[in-house]
């Protein structure tokens, strides 16, 4: 009996968590609709998949089109603050890459490779123009292995928290240990950790929105699609021999408490790359477009007037 109850007790207290994140991410949803009314959602069948996405209306086919690709394992949400802020400038698209989000995973087999080939048939079936890829993280591997497929779509780009190089051995194995714990514990302990290493601790304190929004993020994305992403992020190719051909504008953007991308490690991409500006943001980490968005978007609004 006594363990009878404690199971209950136990499941219930797991629907009243499950409960209380749906509470809190449809209230964010409900508040972005009311902040941002002229940022509508859209679907597009692109290929196997039906990719959700969100953009600044009207489009102008005579302005700049920056499209943001979230992090690892987020989504479009991340950068509703800069499609909002940024859209008097430029025409602003955020996606929800393959298996993320509202968008479908089609055949399942997830590469940084897959995700470049589906941004690239997005761009050209939308017929976008002049376009400026902001990558953050898993978005700036993306970034950089499309303009190595199909350099002439872009007319910059912005890179942030991210760098150019392969997983190592030792990265590699962490992200099949980390696959093996989803799998046996679930996401929501993957999440409590990852969020730790995400955020600058001022940003943990004084960004709760922004940390149960991305908490929220990972949350709602399956674990196939965690795990798939995951075997993607270890396999995916060095793109540091390609840098010095990367004759377009690249801005660079690092959280100056991130504990995820070494600063050597966008330091060096800087280095290699002939057209480059590199920026820190005091008192962010990994996400510093959720922890100092207006600091980042003055950082872009500067940028694109350079070009």
């Amino acid at each position: 009996m006594f363990f009878r109850f404690i199971f209950l007790f136990f499941q219930i207290r797991a629907l009243y968590v499950f409960l209380t994140e749906q509470i809190i991410w449809l209230n964010q949803i409900k508040s972005c609709m009311r902040k941002d009314k002229n940022i509508k959602s859209k679907k597009i069948r692109i290929g196997d998949i039906s990719i959700s996405y969100f953009s600044s209306s009207p489009l102008s086919k005579n302005r700049k089109t920056i499209l943001f690709l979230h992090g690892f394992p987020f989504n479009k949400n991340s950068w509703r603050n800069q499609v909002g802020s940024l859209s008097s400038v430029a025409n602003c698209i955020a996606i929800d890459i393959r298996g993320h989000g509202n968008t479908t995973s089609g055949h399942g087999f997830f590469s940084i490779d897959v995700f470049a080939k589906d941004l690239i048939v997005f761009i050209e079936k939308l017929e976008l123009q002049s376009v400026v890829l902001c990558g953050i993280s898993m978005g700036g591997y993306i970034a950089l292995r499309s303009y190595e497929i199909k350099p002439e779509l872009f007319q910059a780009l912005i890179l942030c928290d991210t760098h150019a190089n392969a997983d190592t051995n030792t990265q590699k194995q962490n992200r099949f240990d980390t696959i093996q714990s989803i799998l046996h514990h679930g996401k929501r302990p993957f999440s409590i950790g990852f969020i730790t290493k995400l955020f600058a601790p001022e940003s943990i304190e004084n960004n709760i929105p922004e940390i149960e929004m991305i908490r929220s993020s990972i949350r709602r994305n399956g674990t196939t699609s965690i795990c798939s992403t995951l075997l993607a992020l270890a396999s995916r190719t060095d793109t540091y021999n390609i840098l010095k051909e990367i004759q377009a504008p690249c801005l660079l953007i690092r959280g100056k408490e991130d504990r995820i991308t070494p600063y050597k490690a966008m330091n060096d991409m800087h280095t290699q790359l002939p057209n480059s500006t590199f920026k820190e943001i005091e008192d962010a980490g990994h996400l510093p477009n959720l922890e100092r968005p207006k600091l980042f978007n003055n950082l872009m609004y500067d940028f694109l007037k350079t070009f």
